[in-house]
């Protein structure tokens, strides 16, 4: 069974850099092969090539100089392929996954913000709905990297009336998948969200089991997800045997994921105060034994005054 190491000296969005590029692309709202020609020149750098995904939908393929792998899609700034060097691919994409814009990609590593779960506007928010802009690229020793940054417009603020600016840094090791989010408000007035990466792990589900959680105080919306059974967790492998979906508060900054293929995945972070495991089981029949979710929240309002910001990390490697 393969075995976890953190790499931990990662470059951030004001590390200097080997090899950086700072231009502006957005995607087009048709891609075509002459769009995607003219990125790679502006824009990529070794190890960062645009290409075309599914449905033609515009993409960033990132490189190792180790032979690893990642796809982020800009609908969404949805990474959705993470392949280390022997071709295991770790993320999963559900097989009913759309890519024609009508809906959130389903899988990988969506975003929730600027709201988790339902609430006063669409569930999970906004921000996987909405094509993401590819600003800067960068190599550091064959390691490459792409922030991406989502701003408010028309769409947004018409269900969250307010100015911001999100930057979504992916930096890919050998061994190692890194993103850091930064939030800015842009706004005269402050403003609350919550937050989540909703990550999906390819999984045997009946195998696998996360380790970490124990002694955590915990929100099982598990029959009722209106009215969920406070709860602490007791388990020191908690698994998934039927449908999950709970709340771990105030989680710790590491979790040990055996994906129950051979594989244990650390998912280790800074300021996503919380955690989240959910499998659908059989309301999602034909694929949910195949994955597991494992994510990194923010459940409680992040209050943001004008001109500050908020950040987090999540580094998830494997040995």
């Amino acid at each position: 069974m393969a075995m976890v190491s953190m790499l931990i000296s990662l470059p951030t969005l004001t590390t200097p850099n080997s090899c950086r590029v700072n231009r502006y692309w957005q995607a087009p709202k048709r891609s075509s092969a002459m769009a995607l020609a003219s990125a790679n020149t502006e824009i990529a750098t070794t190890g960062v090539k645009f290409a075309e995904g599914e449905e033609k939908l515009p993409k960033v393929v990132l490189t190792s100089a180790g032979g690893s792998e990642a796809d982020i899609y800009l609908f969404g700034g949805c990474i959705t392929s993470w392949k280390v060097p022997n071709g295991r691919d770790l993320l999963f994409v559900r097989p009913d996954a759309v890519f024609n814009k009508k809906k959130p990609i389903s899988g990988g590593v969506p975003h929730c913000f600027p709201q988790f779960g339902p609430g006063a506007i669409q569930q999970h928010g906004f921000a996987r709905n909405l094509d993401w802009s590819v600003i800067d690229s960068e190599n550091v020793q064959g390691d490459p990297a792409i922030t991406l940054e989502l701003k408010d417009g028309e769409y947004s603020r018409s269900m969250w009336d307010f100015s911001f600016q999100a930057l979504y840094k992916v930096t890919l090791q050998t061994k190692s998948l890194s993103t850091e989010l930064v939030i800015k408000n842009t706004d005269s007035k402050p403003f609350s969200f919550s937050t989540a990466l909703h990550t999906y792990f390819r999984a045997s589900a009946q195998g696998a089991s996360v380790k970490g959680l124990k002694g955590c105080k915990t929100l099982n919306k598990d029959p009722d997800p209106k009215n969920p059974l406070e709860g602490k967790e007791e388990r020191d492998g908690v698994t998934f045997p039927g449908f999950v979906d709970c709340v771990y508060l105030e989680a710790p900054n590491e979790l040990h994921l055996d994906n129950g293929l051979g594989d244990i995945i650390s998912i280790k972070n800074t300021n996503w105060t919380d955690a989240v495991l959910w499998n659908p089981y059989l309301t999602m029949e034909a694929c949910y034994k195949d994955f597991v979710c494992v994510e990194n929240a923010k459940i409680g309002n992040v209050q943001l005054e004008p001109g500050h910001t908020w950040t987090a990390t999540q580094h998830l490697s494997i040995n």
